[in-house]
């Protein structure tokens, strides 16, 4: 494989990058040999980088990726258990915001985390797209309602199931239940043809909502918006989405305008052990 590289001098042959790789296209070292690619190695590389990244000592880079690339862990930022535990049970839905935007760094930075989600065969699929004006998120939640009003023409009673005519009621009332007034809505999409993209883009949608929470960032995810743009082509192309793609997910976003002191109960798992 082109761009395998090992330092013979800072490799100790301790096999960890044989082990860790999910290919399995580096081979054993020896006491004569080095680890060294197998020779169909580039056709299944998934180039994830774990080789590189869990090297202890820097001995192996890749063309596209050296150890100095990869940003050490410090261990001074690493929260307990019991820290990630309250993080993990103290999100919630946000639907009341502030009337405050975030800025487009911060934005950026939320989304460039959630990149780090893991993915089937490392594809990172996904592709976002930032409705970053509150005027625009207003707009657009229209043309969802414009999209329920022609579903609630069609079918009435699938409609009230899918509670569209009680969100479209709201909205003749004056109040928003599709974006729910949030400054920025972010959408997630990808190529429909991939088998998981829905899996893959809900996973990197959760880093940035998680990620957001503990910044103190409010989030809901918008399961009225994404579905009005996969079903409704004038959303779809006010999003300038390519043809190709598929929504996988809409995260209303901003400032909370209310904190949530407390954790609220939840049903205890449903598990049955296989022993």
């Amino acid at each position: 494989m082109k761009g395998f590289n090992i330092n013979s001098e800072k490799c100790t042959r301790d096999g960890i990058c044989v082990a860790v790789c999910p290919a399995r296209i580096i081979t054993p070292p020896s006491d004569e040999d080095l680890p060294r690619p197998v020779h169909d190695a580039e056709q299944y590389c998934i180039a994830c980088g774990h080789c590189v990244s869990a090297c202890p000592h820097g001995a192996l880079s890749l063309s596209w990726l050296k150890p100095e690339d990869c940003p050490p862990i410090r261990t001074d930022l690493a929260i307990t258990a019991e820290q990630a535990e309250q993080l993990l049970k103290a999100r919630r839905s946000v639907r009341v915001f502030k009337e405050k935007s975030l800025s487009p760094e911060q934005l950026e930075k939320l989304i460039r985390v959630a990149c780090h989600a893991p993915s089937a065969k490392n594809m990172q699929p996904w592709h976002w797209t930032v409705v970053e004006k509150p005027s625009d998120v207003r707009r657009m939640a229209g043309m969802v309602i414009e999209w329920m009003r022609e579903i609630i023409r069609q079918d009435r009673k699938a409609a009230e199931a899918m509670g569209f005519v009680r969100a479209v009621k709201a909205w003749d009332a004056g109040y928003e239940r599709i974006c729910r007034d949030a400054p920025h809505v972010i959408v997630v999409h990808g190529d429909k043809t991939w088998r998981f993209g829905l899996q893959d883009c809900t996973l990197a949608l959760e880093y940035l909502e998680l990620f957001a929470s503990a910044q103190g960032i409010g989030t809901c995810w918008g399961g009225y918006f994404y579905a009005a743009v996969n079903g409704y082509p004038p959303l779809f192309e006010a999003l300038g989405l390519p043809a190709e793609h598929r929504a996988y997910g809409a995260l209303m976003i901003g400032y909370p305008k209310y904190k949530y002191p407390r954790i609220p109960k939840r049903n205890g798992p449903r598990i049955s052990w296989l022993r």
